[in-house]
């Protein structure tokens, strides 16, 4: 954990796997977050799925990274203006992934949510003062609710389709949970129905984080 007096800290330093037992993943692409920040400024967490499968997409590399190009894309279509990493990070969010190795295949097994949802745990508990989850879509959701039935025995979000249950109101520890979808890669550009959903999220987060 973050030592007392610090002011700033990387996450890569505090997470990580050491026995990489998953099967269904590339391990040569094992990405966590290497942004320097303060965590205590951190109000809300957009939980994306896994890493791409060129590093060179991942959010926080140099240049203009896919995945970043369109999660900036989705903050601009919720009416959030930024043009950087930096402008996300200074607004109170902190972008990651569920899975911290890049898929071999379009899904990923239970197995392999399960096992880096424990990554995923020590890493949310880095902030103190966080408001909101963005789980963007569903092994974001899967590793969220591995999360929570392990220390509340249940699942903070129930199944069912998300466009069925997201206009629920789901909270974890007293912190405001959105399913939403997948706001990384072609797909988001492609699907308007989705991007508008997941406008929608990011401007109710911005209400509650401000």
């Amino acid at each position: 954990m973050v030592k007392p007096g610090e002011s700033k800290m990387k996450p890569v330093k505090y997470i990580g796997c050491s026995d990489f037992p998953c099967i269904d993943v590339n391990k040569s692409v094992y990405l966590r977050p290497p942004v320097d920040i303060q965590p205590e400024k951190v109000k809300a967490v957009m939980i994306s799925e896994a890493p791409p499968e060129n590093q060179e997409d991942y959010f926080y590399s140099a240049g203009e990274p896919f995945y970043l190009k369109t999660t900036l894309q989705a903050f601009n279509d919720a009416g959030i203006s930024v043009s950087s990493m930096q402008d996300i990070l200074d607004l109170g969010f902190y972008l990651t992934t569920a899975v911290k190795c890049s898929k071999t295949q379009y899904g990923v097994s239970a197995a392999t949510i399960k096992n880096c949802s424990h990554i995923l745990e020590k890493e949310l508990a880095l902030f103190p003062n966080l408001k909101v989850y963005l789980l963007m879509g569903d092994i974001a959701i899967k590793a969220f609710n591995y999360i929570s039935k392990r220390k509340s025995s249940k699942n903070t979000i129930p199944a069912g389709s998300t466009y069925k249950i997201r206009k629920n109101h789901f909270y974890y520890e007293g912190r405001r949970v959105f399913p939403s979808y997948l706001q990384t890669g072609q797909n988001y550009l492609i699907e308007k129905s989705k991007r508008m959903m997941i406008a929608e999220d990011l401007a109710e987060t911005m209400k509650i984080i401000k």
